[in-house]
């Protein structure tokens, strides 16, 4: 899953980098409200942490835009205000959910978890589960039939994105466009090496390949 964080402190924006990038989220960071602006209506993230304190623009400014403009995409907004009317606010600009400064790095992992799957329709529930599959994301481990399956980081970015869309036809740069950050290199063959890797731990038929149309996740789990 692919994150905008928007944040104009440094030391703490390099924390939550580190820490979402062990969560296998990939990440862009911006620190400026103009830039945030742009970015977040012309990159398809699937969630965006939000800082309101940002130099050159106001987070709720930022986000009111974003809303205006017709962005769907789940904003967690992040502040060190803690007034009743100023959460009001945010909630009212658009957020989906409030986090307060300061906080502990769990409770945003696990607001972001939430977020995600309310987004793609999925109950929020300890393990993320389509049919006989089980994804414990906290641990990057999956689970078939009772049975435990260890993943790399890699297998696990790709088959927590299907497991939030099955169903969903999915092309190569579609996932490639979600699993990588803005900085790194897209590369569609190691898609297709994942998909591979995938198959060969969990069955060929859990994920289906239509050929000129890209990838289907669900069809026998």
């Amino acid at each position: 899953m692919r994150l905008l964080l928007v944040e104009d402190n440094v030391p703490l924006a390099d924390e939550l980098i580190a820490s979402l990038g062990r969560q296998g989220y990939a990440v862009d960071w911006l620190a400026d409200g103009r830039d945030a602006d742009y970015q977040g209506t012309s990159e398809p993230y699937d969630l965006i942490v939000l800082d309101l304190g940002l130099p050159g623009k106001p987070g709720l400014d930022v986000l009111r835009d974003w809303r205006g403009r017709g962005l769907a995409t789940p904003v967690l907004v992040l502040t060190a205000r803690g007034s009743w009317a100023e959460r009001i606010e945010g909630l009212k600009a658009g957020a989906d959910d409030y986090l307060t400064k300061p906080f502990h790095p769990e409770e945003l992992a696990l607001r972001i978890q939430a977020l995600l799957r309310r987004a793609s329709g999925v109950p929020n529930q300890p393990l993320l589960e389509v049919g006989a599959l089980a994804l414990d994301e906290q641990r990057g481990v999956c689970r078939q039939d009772g049975n435990e399956v260890s993943l790399t980081a890699g297998e696990f970015r790709l088959l927590r994105y299907f497991m939030l869309h099955p169903g969903r036809m999915l092309t190569k740069s579609q996932l490639a466009e979600h699993l990588y950050d803005g900085e790194t290199e897209r590369d569609s063959n190691v898609i297709e090496v994942l998909v591979n890797r995938l198959r060969g731990k969990l069955g060929r038929d859990v994920i289906e390949t239509r050929r000129g149309q890209g990838y289907r996740f669900g069809g026998s789990v």
